[in-house]
């Protein structure tokens, strides 16, 4: 089964694909092959312009399905902090400006938190997973609760990780290996209920 990832961010891909391996997609009982729009030239950049992570996917998953002809595969995620009314939410990668920057982002976020106290830093991360083919398209959702910290620790994750502690857990992503953040993470679990629903139709395992 041939599966493209429609995403263009290098980051997010690489997470993708060792969650995905980590869920069982690959190896001698599953045939799967990750591709990703790089391979297509006649895929264009999909802008983000959905009002819920859900409009957003949903949109990435039929267009690159569309202009590619392969099971497409599409994530949009984000934080959701309580204390800001839910922001930054559907434009956390574009937080602190139109252009991705995870430090900036970071920065913005950790200066709206100033002063907040530790019961009110409450937040979640929210991933929505579409998967387009000849079918239509599925959703799976899958979020994280926790909390926001004061100042970033670890440098391995991306966007807020550094920042964002799990509930139950007095480590942050940032600080975690790939694999213990993918197996609670909102894309982890997210990905795990496409791995069941691909399970279920007999479509790769």
């Amino acid at each position: 089964m041939d599966i493209i990832l429609a995403s263009r961010n290098r980051k997010k891909i690489e997470e993708l694909k060792n969650i995905i391996q980590a869920c069982g997609f690959s190896g001698k009982d599953a045939a799967v092959n990750l591709h990703t729009p790089d391979e297509f030239p006649q895929c264009e950049e999909v802008e983000e312009d959905g009002a819920t992570f859900e409009a957003n996917a949903v949109k990435k998953a039929a267009y690159v399905f569309k202009c590619s002809g392969m099971t497409a595969v599409a994530d949009d995620s984000g934080l959701e902090v309580d204390a800001l009314d839910g922001a930054p939410g559907v434009v956390s990668a574009r937080y602190a400006g139109a252009v991705t920057d995870d430090w900036a982002n970071l920065e913005k976020l950790l200066k709206e938190m100033k002063g907040v106290p530790d019961e009110k830093r409450g937040a979640r991360f929210v991933c929505c997973i579409a998967l387009a083919d000849l079918s239509g398209i599925q959703i799976f959702m899958g979020h994280v609760e926790g909390r926001i910290g004061t100042e970033p620790r670890g440098e391995k994750g991306f966007g807020y990780d550094p920042v964002f502690y799990p509930e139950g857990h007095n480590r942050t992503f940032g600080e975690m290996s790939d694999q213990e953040k993918a197996s609670m993470s909102h894309r982890g679990r997210a990905l795990q209920k496409l791995r069941n629903y691909i399970k279920e139709k007999g479509l790769a395992l």
